[in-house]
């Protein structure tokens, strides 16, 4: 998942959507404001916003060990370019892809829109609706993870050429009110007019909930009990999984690759690319959860220098995992934490653990079935490679069912409330996840967990929710959410700066890393073309919502 390119090409998106006929020669930009099809301008908006939350989702998968970060030093991890493809895809250039046409953002092509919709007889009030839609959303994860955003001067370069960024309530307002007039768009019955809507086919109120939705992020990040509750109290946001809000990938391998990136990062003729979180899998592991299967495919039973699948030691090796013949730092050791291997095969990295790549494409875990369509793990410990499992047609999470009803578990009044909002959404969760071992045709069923299996899983959680007390509850309340959230993590990152929970995540590497982000630096590329702009020094400053103790103490788990 770590900075990969996701080829996202005009009319390409999806197998079923090859009869978009978009011109690759030319951006709809590059015509008069009266010559441009909204339809390709919708395209390019949305192909921007897919791209920039594959990005957020991996920025706050990452910090989180939801997957894994191979920096040991945070702001050194995350310079000044990290943000420089979200921002340019926000606001102004920045294409999507090889071959896509788009050489524009957002913003702009919203702009257009909304200039074709005011000039014409035509009723656009759907495209420019769906669009404000992504770029509010976009807003608010910018100060989420910026602090600041562009908005009040933002998208006119002939009055301000260098705009300012505005504070960060100043810019929650504004996207707020921009989901407003969305839904206004949204609510008249505006004709679709030949658009392609990659997320819900055209359905205006499924967008209505998806505004709801976002509505919903932006008061549990803020805490904002009364919005929250009036959002609830209108009972129309997404709260069935056939409502999530998802971007749906196709299997073409080339021209174009519509492919989930990370199948297309791991199902390689040379094996798996990018590791994935010895925490996660480790915690999935101990708890025997019924999605792990689903989340990850083993190629080996066993990991070295831990336990096979047998409960057998497993030889360190030099060659492919120099780790296990390290002995753990002081600060691993203190805790109990997993510094290298961990059991049962799941081969993967510890946070922050900056090593070589080895070669061990063909050893180490891949993605699984979920969400990315690769293999479903049934004990064959057998290689990945082009083709195999279900062919890359995953899916991008952007707010899914489960994810709200943890959003209202954090801000039930009782925890009775809160164990029966995390009940429904582990039930939402697991049966998701489990409706995709289906695109695995070839493999052993048989490993799928039971029914039963999953009702005594859930009910352990819940049960051992109930008993705990302190840190331990807030703590098992975390990790079911952090699993739920594997693929689009985008969130995990605003929850832990906002409570400090799990406390049970394992540290860095590096025993000094720095402080954990509070905020990441402004983009490059703003930055030296925006004389108004000056950079940051450290990753230390908070975001207006996060009143929390500052960096170094916190978050604890660092």
């Amino acid at each position: 998942m770590k900075y990969m390119l996701v080829v996202f090409v005009a009319g390409g998106l999806l197998n079923s959507c090859d009869t978009t006929e978009l011109d690759l020669r030319t951006s709809p930009n590059d015509l008069a404001a009266d010559q441009a099809d909204p339809n390709l301008l919708l395209n390019s908006i949305q192909f921007s916003y897919v791209q920039n939350m594959v990005e957020f989702n991996d920025r706050g998968s990452e910090t989180t060990r939801i997957d894994y970060m191979g920096g040991r030093d945070y702001f050194n991890n995350y310079p000044g370019a990290t943000f420089n493809g979200i921002w340019s895809r926000t606001y102004s250039s920045g294409g999507t892809g090889v071959g896509s046409g788009v050489s524009v953002g957002i913003l702009t092509n919203l702009n257009t829109l909304e200039s074709i919709n005011n000039d014409s007889e035509v009723n656009y009030n759907f495209h420019v609706g769906i669009g404000k839609v992504m770029y509010a959303h976009q807003l608010l994860l910018l100060v989420d993870y910026l602090g600041k955003a562009a908005f009040s001067q933002a998208g006119n370069p002939e009055e301000f050429p260098a705009p300012t960024l505005d504070d960060g309530p100043a810019v929650y307002a504004a996207a707020l009110g921009l989901l407003d007039e969305a839904e206004g768009l949204l609510s008249g019955d505006a004709p679709t007019l030949g658009a392609t809507d990659f997320f819900y086919g055209g359905d205006a109120a499924k967008w209505i909930k998806a505004i709801n939705s976002i509505r919903l992020k932006a008061y549990v990040t803020t805490n904002d009990t009364a919005g929250f509750n009036a959002v609830i109290a209108g009972n129309n946001f997404i709260s069935a999984t056939e409502d999530d809000f998802q971007f749906q990938f196709g299997s073409r391998e080339l021209q174009p690759d519509t492919r989930h990136q990370d199948y297309a990062g791991d199902y390689t003729p040379s094996g798996v690319g990018p590791y994935k979180s010895n925490w996660l899998m480790e915690t999935m592991d101990d708890k025997n959860d019924p999605r792990i299967r689903y989340y990850f495919y083993r190629q080996e039973p066993g990991t070295p220098g831990a336990l096979d699948i047998d409960g057998n030691p497993v030889p360190p090796s030099e060659e492919t995992l120099a780790c296990s013949l390290v002995v753990p730092p002081q600060h691993y050791l203190d805790g109990g934490y997993t510094f290298c291997s961990a059991d049962n095969g799941y081969w993967g990295r510890s946070h922050g653990n900056d090593e070589g790549t080895p070669p061990d494409g063909f050893v180490k875990t891949g993605v699984g079935v979920y969400p990315a369509a690769g293999r479903f793990d049934d004990n064959s410990f057998d290689v990945v490679g082009l083709g195999l499992g279900g062919g890359g047609v995953g899916i991008e999470p952007i707010i899914l069912a489960s994810w709200v009803d943890f959003w209202r578990a954090d801000m039930a009044a009782s925890d009775t409330d809160r164990a029966t909002f995390m009940r429904a959404a582990m039930v939402k969760s697991i049966a998701k996840v489990q409706s995709f071992g289906a695109l695995d045709g070839n493999a052993d069923k048989s490993f799928e967990p039971t029914a039963a299996e999953v009702t005594a899983y859930i009910d352990g959680i819940v049960a051992d929710f109930n008993a705990a007390t302190g840190d331990d509850k807030e703590d098992i309340f975390a990790e079911q959410y952090w699993i739920d959230m594997w693929g689009g993590g985008a969130e995990a990152i605003n929850y832990y700066r906002k409570t400090g929970y799990p406390t049970t995540l394992t540290p860095n590497w590096e025993l000094n890393p720095g402080p954990f982000p509070r905020s990441f630096l402004i983009p490059q590329n703003e930055v030296v073309t925006n004389p108004n702009l000056t950079q940051k020094t450290t990753l230390t400053e908070q975001v207006f919502w996060d009143s929390n103790p500052a960096s170094p103490a916190f978050p604890p788990a660092n």
